[in-house]
């Protein structure tokens, strides 16, 4: 019994947490613990431990009297969040190239190619893989951790930043074969920088989008 209210609470938070970053439940919506309950056929304690958690990924907010919402998109938040990944990313590139082993940096090589546009759902996920799995060959479990995760919290700003664009990806792959290209040759420098320009890149498209966009609070 035990075991099975502590799935029920993982499945709450899993499915809550997939729902905001797909922007299928938008950011500033109110959260309502009585609502939620009656959703999942539950009591508000499971719910309430679900919000709990997504705020401590500051993926809602809570407000005395006010209850529960969900964290709005701010272009100050989407700036600390790339100056963050930029860091944890070129500081995986680094390590990568100096101490993957060969066959994981060959294994690369399933990315250098996408066909679909930049707005596709399937884009999306492979360009997410794509940044996970460079930070998974740094070898550093708490790093890769930390940039998977703060990727995956990104997902929202990625979905506001091609949600309007309908040109192909190939740009954007070709900027990860050459980051694929300096790793495997075991340039950490160039992979660096080809990277941290990527992800320079990538702030400057969602910047101009949330200027746009009516989707953040």
């Amino acid at each position: 019994m035990a075991e099975s209210r502590r799935l029920l609470r993982v499945d709450i938070y899993r499915k809550l947490r997939e729902e905001i970053l797909d922007c299928a439940i938008r950011p500033g919506a109110d959260l309502r613990e009585q609502l939620l309950a009656s959703r999942f056929s539950v009591s508000k304690s499971p719910v309430r431990d679900a919000l709990l958690r997504l705020e401590r990924e500051h993926l809602i907010t809570v407000a005395p009297r006010q209850g529960y919402r969900v964290a709005p998109i701010s272009l100050s938040d989407t700036r600390e969040m790339f100056r963050l990944r930029a860091v944890l990313e070129t500081a995986s590139a680094l390590d990568a190239a100096r101490s993957a082993p060969d066959q994981a940096l060959q294994a690369l090589d399933r990315f250098r190619s996408f066909r679909g546009s930049e707005g596709s759902i399937a884009f999306i996920a492979y360009n997410r893989e794509f940044h996970c799995a460079l930070a998974r060959l740094s070898g550093n479990r708490r790093m890769t951790s930390a940039a998977c995760e703060l990727i995956e919290q990104m997902n929202r700003l990625v979905k506001i930043s091609v949600a309007t664009r309908e040109r192909r990806a190939g740009g954007l792959v070709r900027e990860h074969s050459a980051i694929i290209d300096a790793l495997q040759a075991r340039d950490g420098r160039r992979a660096a920088a080809l990277l941290r320009a990527h992800i320079e890149a990538a702030e400057r498209r969602v910047a101009d989008a949330l200027s746009r966009a009516p989707i953040h609070a």
